[in-house]
């Protein structure tokens, strides 16, 4: 699965720094730098929210209020440069599902992350009743568990590496463009050109070399 993860932070140079770290685990990444901005996305519900409780214009705590109201089931990381208990307490209260005291170091930030996402989202990937394990060319893809393997040896992939891999399985024998597979594997508020599905592409081809990926010059690529 791949994961949206909405980031709200006033601070230029920390909103860069923790997007940075949140896109090198491949999560589709939204900064905002204002509550107004993330208040008109609250119901387009992504995976999770970090939010930072002192911002220019919306009180943090009235933004974590309006998110848990209309999407209660949406986990957020409320951070504050404030570090008072106060701040600790009302954030739990109101639902957020950690707190982190500023200053923080960003790794911190990415291993509470990842344990809400596996926590929130384990289920939800394990509930599918769907026949979920596919032989494609000499692999075997399980698509609920998100393992590859050739033979009896796992394939280590990453979660857009394999994103990719779904996205070929299912649209076998068509022809996708680069602007195609940007939108689907990155989604529609992508900051890239279309060289990273390229990189991508090269990067899967090299992990399974027997996956039969036809390259359409100028256009995409298509899974024979």
């Amino acid at each position: 699965m791949s994961y949206s993860i909405y980031l709200v932070e006033d601070e230029q140079n920390l909103n860069e720094i923790l997007s940075y770290y949140m896109k090198k685990e491949e999560w589709n990444v939204k900064s905002f730098y204002n509550g107004i901005e993330a208040q008109k996305m609250i119901d387009t519900a992504p995976h999770l929210w970090v939010l930072d409780i002192m911002l220019p214009d919306i009180d943090g705590i009235q933004l974590l209020k309006e998110i848990k109201e209309k999407t209660p089931n949406v986990p957020v990381i409320f951070t504050s440069a404030r570090n008072t208990d106060m701040d600790r307490i009302i954030g739990l209260e109101l639902g957020s599902d950690d707190y982190l005291s500023k200053p923080f170091l960003p790794r911190e930030l990415i291993i509470r992350i990842k344990k809400i996402l596996q926590r929130v989202y384990k289920n939800e990937i394990q509930s599918n009743d769907q026949n979920e394990i596919e032989n494609i060319d000499t692999y075997k893809v399980d698509k609920n568990r998100r393992i590859v393997k050739k033979d009896e040896d796992n394939i280590d992939l990453t979660s857009k590496e394999f994103d990719l891999l779904i996205l070929f399985i299912n649209a076998k024998g068509q022809a996708l463009s680069r602007e195609q597979i940007l939108e689907k594997i990155w989604g529609n508020d992508y900051f890239y050109s279309d060289r990273v599905v390229d990189n991508l592409i090269k990067r899967l081809r090299k992990k399974m070399p027997d996956l039969k990926i036809e390259t359409i010059y100028g256009y995409g690529y298509r899974r024979l």
